[in-house]
């Protein structure tokens, strides 16, 4: 009984409200009817008013008519036919009215037929917007469970990246090989100013080489009369223009902590001549200094970022007692110049070194000047100060173009420490982390040698580990350069020097018994590095001119052929022998 009651009550309420909406519905229809009863009622005295003063003017004009004519007098025809007219007009005029009613009352119909239409089109519309708001909400939300798909899978995508770059790392760690990178550096003023198609016509597509990824190069290979063939290009990271010198040092640091644990490890740019090797290695030229200034430079190449790396890793572990010894040379026509020494104020003559080859087949250089530094400051500064005395040649393509290469050395010891017997130290002297430590190596090239006495050594110290950092002279065609005499000559040794490089590491590629190190200096110099332990990064720098695709070829085959170069897992320890020539 509850149930039906609350049942029977819930029916009362509802027909309730149900009646309650029919007598607000019959309110307002009570409303407008009222309303519109008073707009007749208005328009009927207008009417009725209108009659009245129609009367009255007849019945002045009958006065008038009876004043005039008495009634003894004969009244004319004209009297009776006047009276009929008004009463004519007074009908018509009715009439008229009554027209009017009927037309009001029409016009009132279509008016409010035309107000419901258009609140039923109102109401049909307000409808319509709130389902559209609604599919809207339902799309929001779809579109909001999408994005946090995407975010999710970017992420997955973006650790499994990272997982695959560590593995590779890992495998080209057990393989040896040379790591190989590739910069394309944008397009810059002078480009136009030596007449570069690309820079100058804007249906011209600026450039011919592109970064696909942060793995791949394109290069858009175009001739007149021949269709267009795109060749790509594999290597460990590529840089497109826009990537910074931060951006390519974070790619660089890795290597420098394997430096602190016992590795020697090389940097080496290669490529044409003005397509930014200097500037990759060392920074932004400047009037005053070649390298800027140390401290918060964004344009900081990779040598004084890796300088200031370098001593913040040492600070981290000052247990190691680690020392830093600094040696800058140049490959000047296939000799090797001492530049500290050369600093010091020593004839270019007396500045001359020879690269020897010990019979365990390591390299030595007698009397190279080595010269300590103890802060990012004082490598910056010695470097910059050698940096002066590189010979430089301004030619049509390149207004400051290196006439050498240059090679940076960081010599990390090991060394008594202050107060302490060298026994003590041996004793002190932290492991490699299960990595072989070079050991002592004897000759004049791994002994410390102060300013003014190259050659100097100190045997008791131990070599750490070796970084070297290359900026190699850029390939040259002397057609495009415009060359002659002394500097033809120069182009024809960095050519020369470039192709014997690129012979070595053919010969590493194929495994051949026998590795012609000794055509050129600069083979000879690098022999530990390109077939010893060390961990070997070639950065690859390349234009994106179309005039110069000819040599961005070339140095992109270069460095494919790098990558096949299979030298056996790298450790601190000493390189396989090889048979050098």
């Amino acid at each position: 009984m509850p149930a039906q009651a609350g049942r029977w009550g819930r029916f009362s309420e509802h027909q309730a409200r149900q009646l309650q909406r029919q007598v607000q519905a019959k309110e307002e229809r009570i409303v407008e009817l009222e309303m519109e009863n008073a707009v007749l009622h208005l328009r009927m005295a207008q009417c009725r008013g209108m009659t009245g003063e129609a009367g009255s003017a007849a019945a002045g004009l009958c006065r008038r008519c009876l004043e005039q004519d008495p009634p003894g007098r004969s009244t004319p025809p004209a009297a009776p036919q006047l009276h009929r007219g008004v009463q004519v007009g007074v009908q018509k005029l009715k009439q008229d009215i009554k027209a009017l009613r009927a037309s009001s009352l029409a016009a009132f119909r279509a008016c409010r037929e035309h107000l419901q239409d258009g609140l039923s089109a109102v109401e049909a519309a307000v409808q319509g917007a709130q389902l559209c708001h609604q599919a809207l909400l339902a799309w929001q939300s779809k579109v909001g469970q999408l994005e946090r798909s995407l975010q999710e899978a970017d992420a997955r995508y973006q650790l499994e990246k990272q997982k695959r770059r560590v593995l590779h790392n890992r495998l080209v760690e057990l393989k040896g090989n040379i790591r190989v990178h590739c910069r394309i550096r944008p397009l810059l003023p002078f480009d136009k100013e030596f007449g570069d198609p690309a820079s100058q016509d804007s249906s011209v597509p600026a450039g011919v080489v592109h970064a696909i990824d942060d793995e791949t190069v394109l290069v858009k290979c175009a001739q007149p009369a021949h269709p267009l063939i795109n060749k790509t290009y594999n290597f460990e990271r590529v840089y497109g223009p826009e990537e910074s010198q931060q951006v390519v040092f974070g790619d660089v640091c890795p290597l420098l902590t394997s430096l602190i644990d016992g590795y020697n490890v090389c940097i080496m740019a290669y490529g044409q001549t003005g397509c930014g090797k200097s500037y990759t290695m060392l920074g932004p030229h400047s009037k005053e200094e070649r390298i800027p200034p140390w401290g918060p430079h964004s344009d900081l190449g990779i040598m004084p970022r890796a300088a200031g790396e370098l001593f913040r890793l040492i600070a981290e572990n000052p247990s190691r007692r680690l020392q830093v010894d600094l040696s800058i040379v140049e490959v000047y026509n296939n000799n090797i110049f001492d530049l500290l020494a050369k600093a010091h104020g020593m004839a270019a003559s007396g500045c001359r070194r020879e690269a020897l080859t010990t019979k365990d087949a390591r390299r030595e250089v007698p009397l190279l000047t080595r010269e300590p530094v103890h802060s990012a400051e004082d490598f910056v500064a010695l470097a910059a100060g050698s940096l002066r005395l590189r010979a430089e040649l301004a030619t049509l393509v390149h207004a400051r173009s290196s006439r050498s290469h240059l090679i940076i050395t960081a010599t990390l010891t090991t060394g008594p420490a202050a107060g302490g017997s060298p026994a003590d130290q041996q004793a002190e002297r932290p492991p490699l982390e299960g990595r072989p430590a070079s050991g002592s190596r004897g000759g004049a090239s791994c002994g410390r040698a102060p300013a003014g006495s190259p050659g100097a050594q100190q045997p008791k110290e131990q070599v750490h580990a070796k970084l070297q950092l290359v900026d190699l002279a850029g390939s040259e065609c002397a057609g495009v350069s415009g060359v002659t005499g002394s500097a033809l000559r120069e182009t024809s040794f960095i050519n020369r020097s470039l192709a014997a490089l690129a012979d070595v590491l053919g010969a590493l590629s194929e495994r051949r018994d026998h590795i012609p190190y000794r055509n050129s200096q600069l083979t000879h110099f690098l022999q530990d590095v390109l077939g010893g332990d060390a961990k070997l990064l070639v950065m690859l720098c390349v234009s994106p001119c179309r005039k110069h695709v000819a040599e961005t070829l070339q140095c992109l085959g270069f460095g494919a052929r790098a990558r096949q170069v299979q030298r056996g897992q790298a450790s601190g320890g000493s390189p396989a022998p090889r048979k050098p020539r």
